[in-house]
């Protein structure tokens, strides 16, 4: 038995498990879970838009959701990056997450609709999170936004592509990230930290999930040694240079200890990093919205995203 908070034990038993092995039924589930989400109902309008961002090289255009303060601008934008072990989910399951930013925060929340593995592996969702990003910052003037204040944010998954984004562009020359907000961020494909070995049973993401989507991402070679950074940031050697980081670890969660190590070497390498860890709480445990540890996790979500962009 897992010492979960007493708000979250008894929705934890209820949850059910999602088999990433069965990748139809999985995507169903993804579906389900977006459709019964509790609604945010935000203290002003938030307008949401439905749009199409021009893909990579070679790539379609990449479908992105807008949402849209009723504040006047220019305002800081944010890409908004999915959760769903890099092959399941879509923009539906971070609705309301989004619609939440937009109106606490007054960003411009930018959800990226980025291609799914197997049938896309790295690095299509990166590349697509890429372009989204370069588009984003071309047309910042006719998209109400302020081009130096734009940050990348994401959950699980989609915040291990937030974080390969934040490397990418520092790499590549930008364009120019101002806060990085990474939410029990996917980091480590090898998974061999000690909460990736010890929790096999934990709700919403087990070892067994996180083995099979590594492995649909990269192609069969999750843990060999030439995976790169850009696909694992955990595999990077140099963190320096990189932006402003808020990163949230949950004690019952295999990724908890890749999201620790991560903001300890983004510190040791310079960056100014806020970690928080949250002992009862298991991976994406957020999802159980009334829990009071839940309110207090998204509260100082939106209290890093005002600090780092400046909203």
């Amino acid at each position: 038995m897992y010492a979960f908070d007493p708000e979250l034990a008894e929705p934890a038993s209820r949850l059910p498990r999602v088999d990433y092995a069965d990748l139809g039924t999985a995507r169903a589930a993804a579906r389900a879970i977006a459709a019964h989400q509790q609604p945010y109902l935000p203290a002003a309008p938030v307008r949401v838009t439905d749009t199409l961002a021009p893909g990579p090289p070679g790539a379609p255009d990449v479908p992105v959701r807008l949402y849209r303060p009723a504040v006047a601008g220019p305002v800081p934008a944010l890409l908004y990056l999915h959760w769903g072990g890099f092959v399941i989910g879509g923009v539906d399951g971070v609705h309301h997450t989004c619609v939440r930013i937009a109106d606490q925060v007054g960003a411009l929340v930018v959800s990226v609709d980025y291609r799914l593995a197997p049938e896309h592996p790295f690095p299509a969702a990166l590349d697509d999170c890429h372009a989204v990003l370069e588009w984003v910052a071309k047309e910042a003037t006719e998209l109400g936004v302020d081009a130096d204040r734009i940050g990348v944010g994401g959950e699980s998954a989609g915040g291990g592509l937030a974080a390969a984004l934040c490397l990418a562009v520092r790499d590549r020359g930008g364009p120019a990230l101002r806060h990085q907000c990474l939410l029990f961020p996917a980091l480590d494909d090898r998974l061999d930290t000690v909460s990736a070995r010890a929790f096999t049973d934990t709700p919403m993401w087990d070892r067994a999930n996180a083995l099979v989507s590594w492995g649909h991402y990269l192609r069969g070679r999750a843990g060999a040694a030439d995976v790169p950074a850009l696909a694992a940031p955990a595999r990077a050697t140099d963190l320096s240079e990189l932006p402003p980081a808020f990163v949230v670890a949950c004690e019952f969660d295999p990724l908890r200890d890749e999201a620790i190590d991560y903001a300890h070497r983004l510190i040791q390498a310079g960056v100014r990093t806020e970690l928080r860890y949250y002992p009862g709480t298991f991976h994406a445990s957020i999802a159980v919205a009334e829990a009071a540890v839940s309110r207090r996790i998204l509260a100082d979500q939106v209290a890093a995203l005002r600090a780092g962009l400046a909203a």
